[in-house]
């Protein structure tokens, strides 16, 4: 399953979010494009579950607007997002035991609501995005049954059967030894590669470095940078982030952190 080269743009303008005298976020502007795979890097607390929340109408801000594809989200439909705009939690325990076919045909309720049987199309598009993620072999198992690295894959699985452009992501690899988490980080490259819009929550800059072709930087609420990840993720910003003193080693085309 290919996306094209062109398709939604998902763009947020000045936003603000508070809870009580607290502000969670200050004035973020933003844009996610097909092809862009962003990693939005911050702090624990950073605001950055917040705003996906919000970038997926399901927080409403106190300022600004999202729009998708130039068309504010408040003015649209449930079902006319998601068939653009897909959410893969950072952890899903259904209170049933649903089988890996069972979690990823539900990628498929935007076009068929509730209570209906899969049609031809959906079987095609729940077959097709099990092959893409390469997990064919389990998609007779319970999915409460799988390792964590097997469910995230099962659960981006779903949004592609979803056949949303664009797809959001919360700490996709909190969990995750370090195999699943290469894996799963070459899976998002190469999507995006595909033509699909990918922003994924992250507090760790090595995986902003490693995968993503663009890097926006959340600290206190706001927008602390946003480009390419070699250009804006340094010592200095990691000192700024979290506190803590680094030195930068450059082993080209990598970047290292090593405690200073």
């Amino acid at each position: 399953m290919s996306a094209p080269a062109s398709g939604p743009v998902l763009e947020a303008r000045g936003l603000r979010y508070a809870l009580g005298p607290r502000s969670i976020l200050d004035d973020i502007s933003l844009r996610v494009r097909p092809g862009d795979c962003i990693a939005l890097l911050g702090a624990n607390g950073a605001g950055k579950s917040t705003l996906l929340k919000i970038l997926l109408g399901l927080l409403r801000p106190q300022a600004g607007e999202v729009l998708l594809d130039g068309t504010p989200l408040s003015g649209l439909g449930r079902r006319e997002v998601a068939r653009q705009l897909a959410y893969v939690p950072q952890s899903h325990t259904p209170s049933f035991p649903f089988t890996v076919t069972q979690i990823v045909g539900q990628g498929r309720l935007p076009f068929t609501g509730l209570g209906r049987a899969l049609g031809a199309d959906d079987w095609r598009a729940v077959n097709q995005a099990l092959a893409d993620m390469h997990i064919e072999h389990l998609a007779g198992r319970v999915y409460t049954e799988l390792s964590g690295g097997e469910r995230q894959r099962v659960l981006i699985a779903r949004a592609l059967a979803q056949q949303a452009r664009l797809i959001l992501l919360d700490e996709p690899i909190t969990g995750l030894d370090y195999g699943h988490q290469r894996r799963l980080l070459d899976h998002l490259q190469r999507l995006a590669e595909r033509g699909y819009g990918i922003l994924a929550t992250t507090h760790r800059p090595e995986h902003a470095l490693e995968s993503a072709n663009r890097a926006l930087v959340l600290h206190q609420g706001r927008l602390l940078a946003d480009g390419a990840p070699r250009e804006v993720i340094d010592a200095g910003l990691i000192d700024q982030l979290y506190q803590v003193k680094v030195r930068q080693i450059e082993v080209l085309p990598h970047r290292f952190f090593v405690p200073s």
